[in-house]
């Protein structure tokens, strides 16, 4: 008896090729009709006649999307089909992993007939050599390992491990990566096929291996490092976070690595202050853990452009900082000897001058860094080199020049706000000569100059004031 009711059957096409597809899905593939495909991009996949989704990946934000659409267009061709039962061919069963059919089975405005099929799960144990039941392995969709990871210690088997991104995710949402209580994950991809690989890889080298698809997966044993690993989920969350503002905020999608360095200015200098207010109590405490995070997450945005470029992302960049400093450290991870911090400054830039093929030690410094942190980097770099920048008994010329000076400003006109008053006589020359002696005995002495006069000056902002009869509340951060 013919249906009324629109019909969707839904047949699995299997792990792989077509000799691992059922006959009865083998047979409605073939037979005369209206046939869809969640994607064309699977080996057992009908090469004609079929209508394929894979538009709608290219054309929706998120993946609910897409499958929401899928599930609107095949409601409307099985309505114009029926009594006739439309088909609808998912990558391997369409009982695992496969959202577009529980959102079908969900919708009653169609009846849903599933015929089962062989899973990816199948070739896994197999490949692995394990049985899932005796070992406990859960099944998880890759985006969620973070939170998983943080709360289980395995083993776990990832599904989905579509991208490189993705999977550079699950290496970040792994805690003390290079660690050995952490075992090695296994590699899954293309079971079944020809190119069929199957490699325990170290975690730095997930996202290197293959080139990843749908039908790439993961094996991660147990570990007892798994569980309660906070930091990497976090970071985890935040890193899908900025995945999420990129794809639906218009003011994250508009900005760049130029519009967003003056945020990235700015949050520096937001960290230093609260730095600068920080004595211990949870209120400064907490306000340092917010400004380090909106620095942490300009970090992350500038990763993650790089990322869309091509060039790197943030595994990369943790990986890059991780292994410099492992080398510049022998002292401690070698077989050099740094009973002191001189001695540790001395190696560390003797490393740094042969890896980066620098011929001096000030190549690489910014000429634009404020004028005094540029000298107390320069004096500092300068010894390291044995070369002492401000000689034994230039302090005392230098006082006698401050001397003077201050006589030559008791009886010279006020020079208003003219930045270039007083560049001729020389008066610029002995002033920079001046400041130059006082950073360098700042240096000399272990006192940041920088932060000195800061503080200096914060002081003068406290008379303001004081005198204005006005509360020192941070006004003048405003």
């Amino acid at each position: 008896m013919a249906r009324l009711r629109p019909h969707v059957t839904v047949v699995g096409l299997g792990p792989a090729g077509t000799d691992l597809l059922g006959d009865a899905s083998a047979a409605l593939l073939a037979a005369p009709g209206t046939v869809f495909l969640r994607t064309a991009r699977h080996p057992a996949a009908p090469v004609d006649g079929a209508r394929s989704f894979d538009d709608l990946y290219e054309s929706a934000a998120t993946f609910d999307g897409v499958y929401a659409a899928i599930v609107e267009e095949l409601v409307a061709a099985a309505s114009d089909a029926a009594p006739v039962p439309i088909v609808y061919a998912v990558p391997g069963s369409p009982l695992v992993a496969e959202r577009s059919v529980e959102l079908l089975r969900a919708d009653d405005r169609v009846a849903v007939t599933v015929l089962p099929a062989l899973s990816f799960l199948d070739l896994a144990w197999a490949a692995l050599g394990i049985d899932p039941l005796a070992v406990g392995v859960r099944l998880v969709d890759a985006a969620a390992f973070g939170e998983v990871a943080a709360r289980e210690r395995g083993p776990f088997l990832l599904a989905q491990c579509w991208s490189r991104h993705l999977l550079s995710e699950v290496k970040l949402s792994a805690p003390d990566q290079a660690g050995p209580e952490l075992p090695r994950p296994v590699i899954l991809h293309h079971l079944g096929l020809p190119d069929q690989v199957v490699a325990v890889v170290d975690w730095w080298e997930l996202d290197r291996t293959v080139e990843p698809d749908h039908l790439t997966s993961l094996y991660v044993p147990a570990s007892p490092g798994l569980a309660g690993a906070s930091s990497g989920e976090e970071v985890a969350r935040l890193v899908a976070l900025m995945d999420t503002l990129r794809e639906q905020c218009p003011w994250d999608r508009a900005q760049t690595h130029a519009s967003l360095m003056p945020h990235l200015v700015e949050e520096c200098y937001e960290v230093l202050d609260a730095l600068s207010a920080l004595d211990g109590t949870g209120d400064a405490s907490g306000h340092l853990c917010e400004e380090l995070g909106d620095l942490l997450f300009q970090i992350v945005f500038h990763a993650r452009l790089a990322d869309e470029e091509g060039r790197f992302d943030l595994a990369d960049v943790a990986r890059g900082v991780h292994d410099k400093l492992v080398h510049r450290h022998p002292h401690v991870f070698g077989d050099v000897d740094a009973e002191s911090a001189d001695q540790v400054v001395s190696n560390w830039e003797a490393i740094k001058k042969s890896e980066k093929g620098r011929r001096s030690v000030t190549e690489g410094i910014p000429a634009s860094l404020p004028a005094l942190m540029l000298t107390t980097k320069l004096a500092r770099k300068a010894r390291a080199v044995g070369v002492e920048p401000y000689p034994t008994g230039a302090t005392g010329a230098a006082a006698a020049a401050l001397e003077a000076l201050g006589r030559q400003a008791a009886t010279a006109a006020p020079a208003a706000d003219d930045p270039l008053a007083g560049q001729t006589d020389g008066l610029h020359e002995q002033v920079g000569e001046l400041l130059f002696a006082v950073a360098n005995l700042a240096q000399r002495l272990g006192v940041d100059a920088e932060q000195a006069l800061r503080d200096r000056t914060l002081a003068l902002r406290a008379d303001i004031l004081a005198a204005e009869g006005v509360p020192d509340q941070g006004i003048g951060n405003r």
